[in-house]
């Protein structure tokens, strides 16, 4: 597993990386081919214009020009234009109507009409000028305005041109494929976001292998004490001579249930971990005294801190000491708090405990100057099955649901648990429990 999940993950990377690029080409090439099309169709379209211009003229008679000195022209001996018959708001109508026709109703376009000789004049558009000298992003048109037999003589120049110059052509064709260029990036970035969200759970899954295992472990050294203490105390049992002397039998008897007790206990624990996952723990919520919890669980772990040859010292301190708790439960988180101070403490072991009323919260503080922890472990102390290393230190046992169990109970009395640790000197924890409307048992 190990060596596979990096494997996948660059396989799959790599996998997007290529998309994308190639994505990139298919855009890139699209748009190519779309400027195309669009040039394509600009030159049917001025093509369309022109045509209906030299045939609308062809229909005109020489007087009946919309410019008033456009009928001296005749006189001249020159050949009416285009730009002699048509104003520039007929031009740019009949422009716009092979737009329409072809589909680009809304394509912005500016115009020029005129011959290539100095003769006659021409009629441009307000902006052209100004879009035909920057031919980098505009497109341009040019076709040429004759009659269908190319002939002078019909009154039509041959010499006259039609410029149609559709500005920031290049803006045009890219919104013409916005949905499609949108559509290709939201897939993309839906595939990602699959990518990263699938890496999420496999890393997830890999750290529950993780704890699973650590776990297995765990639970098999915590079985595997007792059942050899028992094991022994049987053999034991079985000697004539122990099995003639009441003394030594009791003796053994008594370890068998103790060892007994302490699987019990580790079993519990697990059930007690199963039930918080499900949910299903149910809270016994009473008015009690928090001070004499609290004085049940210190005096349950008076032994183990006098064995560890440390002191536990208690300041009650708080005032007004009623909490609506569970009797058990509360009880519990307490001797987990202290039985944890036990475990990773060092020599001259200290324990704190005092309690303080603050804004409406009856607070406690568990403080211990044992090994501490480090950044990593104090964000991760309070997940389930989460042990911290001990470095050399191998006599800590459990199965690393203490810290997990008291902070779920702590959540279903709806207070809050805090973790503060210098690593190598010290750590400390405080509860706050709500306190506001409580009223005393015996009201």
């Amino acid at each position: 597993m190990k060596k596979i999940f990096p494997i996948i993950t660059v396989l799959v990377f790599l996998s997007l990386i290529g998309l994308i690029f190639f994505q990139y080409l298919w855009i890139k090439q699209m748009h190519i081919d779309k400027e195309l099309q669009f040039e394509e169709r600009l030159s049917i379209i001025t093509a369309t214009a022109g045509n209906d211009l030299v045939e609308q003229k062809g229909n005109l008679s020489p007087f009946d020009s919309k410019k008033n000195n456009d009928v001296l022209s005749p006189l001249n001996g020159f050949p009416l234009t285009i730009t002699h018959k048509f104003s520039r708001d007929e031009i740019r109508t009949t422009i716009k109507n092979a737009f329409q026709i072809h589909g680009l109703k809304e394509t912005p376009f500016e115009f020029a009409i005129g011959p290539i000789s100095m003769i006659g004049e021409q009629i441009l558009s307000d902006n052209f000028a100004r879009l035909y000298e920057d031919t980098a992003k505009n497109k341009s048109i040019v076709y040429p305005l004759i009659s269908p037999s190319g002939s002078i003589s019909e009154g039509v120049s041959p010499e006259e041109l039609l410029v149609v110059v559709v500005p920031d052509f290049k803006n045009i064709v890219w919104k013409q494929m916005s949905w499609m260029v949108i559509g290709s990036v939201l897939f993309t970035i839906l595939i990602f976001a699959a990518f990263f969200i699938t890496l999420k759970a496999l890393l997830k899954q890999k750290k529950l292998s993780e704890i699973k295992s650590d776990f297995i472990n765990n639970m098999t050294h915590e079985f595997k004490t007792p059942l050899a203490t028992i094991s022994l105390a049987v053999d034991a049992l079985k000697n004539e001579k122990v099995m003639q002397d009441r003394t030594k039998t009791d003796y053994f008897s008594g370890i068998i249930k103790e060892e007994n007790k302490r699987m019990n206990k580790q079993v519990e624990t697990i059930l007690q971990a199963a039930l918080l996952d499900k949910q299903q723990i149910q809270l016994n919520l009473k008015t009690l005294h928090a001070h004499d919890l609290i004085n049940t669980a210190v005096n349950n772990m008076k032994l183990p801190v006098e064995e560890k040859q440390g002191k536990l010292e208690v300041s009650l301190e708080a005032e007004n000491d009623l909490i609506l708790a569970d009797e058990v439960h509360f009880t519990n988180l307490i001797n987990n708090l202290l039985d944890n101070a036990v475990k990773y403490s060092k020599d001259n072991l200290v324990i704190k405990l005092c309690t303080q009323n603050i804004n409406n919260h009856f607070r406690i503080k568990i403080e211990d100057n044992g090994i501490g922890m480090n950044k990593e472990t104090l964000h991760r102390v309070f997940e389930k099955f989460y042990r911290a290393h001990t470095g050399n230190l191998h006599n800590v046992k459990g199965f690393g649901l203490g810290l997990s169990y008291v902070k779920t109970i702590v959540n279903a009395h709806h207070g809050k648990i805090k973790a503060e640790s210098t690593l190598g000197k010290e750590s400390c924890f405080t509860i706050d429990m709500p306190q506001k409307n409580i009223t005393s048992p015996e009201d």
